[in-house]
């Protein structure tokens, strides 16, 4: 009856119809402008049908529907409010004319229904899911709402309570779970998910099962008093506000929406869900959100095009490599590992070895305990870890990272030692935080087949895995690389070699805007709690004991002499340094900014020190509070001026790249987007204008004159 390029509609047995999502340009299938167009053609082909008994969804693909077209959501964010809406009601008006329809409708979720893929399927009268599928509404990860009728039909069909849960959580829902909340009416294996749904459908449509008194609950007001309905959005409010703060608005606007439209019939409610739909999407929560979510594919997408482009010339990793065992060498031999690599892990001492082996007993251990591995699983991954003391068992790796000491003396040792092992097409990498990729690679014969592999710490948790080009390092290289970086299950981003790369780099000009505030006679207590308010995961000084207090003396002589222009030390002793001193090492010795003891998880818990706040009284003062607003400028805008020169110098290549090595190395606040997309926000003019306030103490903080060009001119970064 109609065949379009993502949608088609057909008759088939018992008078039924059937409209099947098969988008022919994509993998999966999403709702776009052309499926929106494509499901308007096909429904009023089938309104204008006669005899039809009932209608079936289903989809060619592997998934159902995995939500709306992110990349057209630009424009959501810069329309009218009456425009804005007008598009969301061309998708509700469809999926309402299909609840609507005088005979039956069953959808057949094969796979992923997320977002609006899961929002039509609710539109449907009943459900049948695979065994093999999950649905959800994951909008609020994305800092925005479910927009098709969502926040409508799921609360009339499942119950208040659960619906607010699954919608403000963003959270996605296996079979068992979407069943026994009454999501979906039936479970099937995939290859009887077809036969299950057609006779589902023909027993509606003959009258053996009641659809009509389900439409009328799901069109009607939930049967709640005012008093009910206060009383259990107030419980989820205080529960939303103790988990993410007032950071995240969707979740809040979930809670609000779904009680204000509880009393109301589907359109109005629907009504409703447009207007929220909307202010949600005004904020810059959701533009960063969606941003991130765009910068996330962008980086995949670089990595996989360099290895596309390269592709005769790469060869498969048969056997990967680790030379340095230890802690963090177990992580990156179990990371291997655990993504199907057979790895060797070699060490000069049998203790780094079992070390080495111990901590990826450790992970495999936990998965099993949170049931996502069998004992014998388990078991099957760690042997694909080979612990080694011999030099020949390097030999027929042909990707190989070294992690060794941070000591450039030390790899300079080893690297040349493993490149003679190994075949002249063999990758080495060095997984160094900050020592020069360039210096590193004059003691090898082959540079143009070394790069930098930068992990982050704990391997496992850590996303991020920075590839530093050194001058040498060959394309091929570069793209065989990304490509281990992805089978690893990480987020590549290529940079150029500089002192502390990228993210080092970055981090440490806020570090030093810290170092220049306490021995100013800040308080390092009320400057963590500001920063932990704005965001970050962990003030600053709390992460310099989690990094290490020893690791970061160790690094700082690297920014002071690799860029002496900005990196420069204000006072005699700085506070890390009489940390240092002191020996006082961070968590590694439960002693550094704070004092830590073990709590009932047995995770390090910090306390206040007051050994820490006397040794700064006496050497900067005593300490004084800060304003709030002045503390997050001297830390950011550092922070902020430092990437500016980065991308400017060309260490990375987009903003979209720089912000995404901060929030997967170091955790900064995705509400936010990235240090770029802040920038954006407040305006280039407004950073320049704060960076201008405080150049005077540091020139960490002078804008650049490109920067000041592009603030005149009103651009942005993005």
């Amino acid at each position: 009856m109609y065949k379009g390029q993502t949608v088609s509609l057909t008759l088939i047995d018992n008078g039924f119809a059937e409209i099947q999502f098969d988008n022919q340009g994509e993998s999966v299938n999403k709702f776009n402008q052309a499926t929106l167009a494509d499901l308007r053609e096909a429904v009023d082909t089938l309104k204008a049908q006669s005899g039809i008994r009932g209608l079936l969804l289903s989809s060619a693909k592997p998934v159902f529907v995995v939500g709306a077209d992110i990349t057209e959501f630009k424009g959501m964010f810069t329309a009218s409010k009456e425009d804005f809406i007008a598009g969301a009601q061309i998708a509700n008006g469809l999926f309402s004319e299909i609840e609507d329809l005088p005979y039956p409708s069953v959808a057949a979720v094969n796979g992923f229904a997320l977002g609006g893929g899961f929002e039509i399927c609710l539109a449907c009268d009943s459900r049948v899911i695979s065994s093999k599928a999950a649905v959800g509404l994951p909008e609020t990860g994305l800092g925005i709402l479910p927009g098709w009728g969502g926040t409508v039909r799921l609360p009339r069909l499942i119950g208040y309570s659960t619906a607010v849960h699954w919608v403000a959580s963003g959270e996605q829902q296996r079979p068992k779970a979407a069943l026994e909340a009454g999501a979906v009416d039936l479970i099937a294996e995939p290859e009887q998910l077809r036969e299950a749904s057609l006779k589902l459908l023909e027993e509606l449509a003959s009258g053996e099962h009641d659809y009509q008194t389900r439409r009328t609950q799901k069109t009607s007001p939930l049967p709640m008093s005012d008093a009910e309905l206060e009383a259990t959005s107030s419980g989820f409010r205080s529960a939303i506000m103790g988990k993410v703060g007032a950071h995240y608005p969707a979740p809040l606007k979930v809670v609000e929406l779904i009680s204000s439209a509880a009393t109301l019939h589907r359109d109005a409610a629907i009504k409703l869900e447009n207007e929220a739909f909307y202010e949600v999407s005004q904020t810059p929560q959701a533009r960063a959100m969606v941003g991130l979510f765009l910068n996330d594919q962008y980086i995949v997408k670089q990595a996989k095009n360099r290895g596309r482009a390269l592709a005769s010339k790469l060869p498969e990793i048969k056997t990967a490599g680790v030379i340095g065992a230890g802690i963090m060498g177990g992580g990156i031999a179990y990371q291997n590992a655990i993504r199907g690599y057979s790895v060797v892990m070699k060490d000069i001492n049998q203790p780094a070895l079992d070390l080495g082996i111990q901590e990826a007993n450790k992970l495999l251990a936990k998965g099993v305990k949170r049931g996502k591995l069998t004992e014998e699983k388990a078991g099957q991954i760690l042997s694909l870890i080979k612990p080694s003391l011999e030099d020949s068992d390097v030999a027929p790796c042909n990707m190989l990272v070294e992690a060794v000491v941070e000591l450039e003396s030390v790899k300079k040792m080893v690297l040349p030692a493993v490149e003679a092992l190994l075949d002249n097409s063999a990758v080495i990498t060095s997984n160094t935080s900050t020592i020069s990729i360039n210096r590193l690679a004059e003691s090898l014969e082959r540079p143009q087949n070394f790069c930098g592999m930068h992990f982050f710490n704990p391997v496992h948790a850590m996303p991020l895995v920075e590839i530093i080009r050194g001058e040498n390092t060959s394309d091929e290289t570069i793209a065989a690389v990304c490509a281990y970086a992805l089978g690893l299950g990480k987020k590549p981003i290529v940079v150029n070699d500089c002192p502390g790369f990228l993210v080092n780099r970055v981090l440490f000009a806020m570090l030093f805007g810290l170092e220049i505030m306490i021995s100013e006679g800040a308080d390092f207590q009320q400057v963590d709690k500001v920063m932990e308010g704005w965001g970050l995961p962990m003030g600053p000084a709390y992460l310099m004991d989690v990094i290490g207090i020893d690791t970061i003396n160790h690094c700082y002589p690297v920014m002071i002499d690799g860029l002496p222009q900005r990196f420069v030390k204000t006072a005699d002793l700085w506070p890390t340094e009489s940390i240092y001193q002191a020996e006082r090492l961070g968590q590694k010795n439960a002693r550094g900014y704070y004092s830590y003891e073990l709590n009932e998880k047995g995770k390090p818990s910090k306390a206040v020190d007051e050994t820490v706040v006397k040794m700064f009284a006496d050497l900067y003062g005593e300490a004084k509070l800060v304003d709030a607003d002045e503390i997050v400028d001297r830390l950011m805008i550092a922070m902020a001026m430092e990437m500016v020169h980065c991308l400017e110098e060309g260490v990375v290549a987009s903003p979209a790249e720089a912000d995404m090595a901060l929030i997967y190395g170091v955790g900064f606040p995705a509400f936010r987007g990235g240090i770029c997309r802040w920038m954006d926000e407040i305006g280039l003019q407004e950073v320049c204008d704060r960076g201008d306030r405080y150049a005077h103490i540091s020139e960490l903080y002078r804008p650049t004159e490109t920067l000041r060009a592009m603030a005149a001119k009103g651009e942005t970064l993005y």
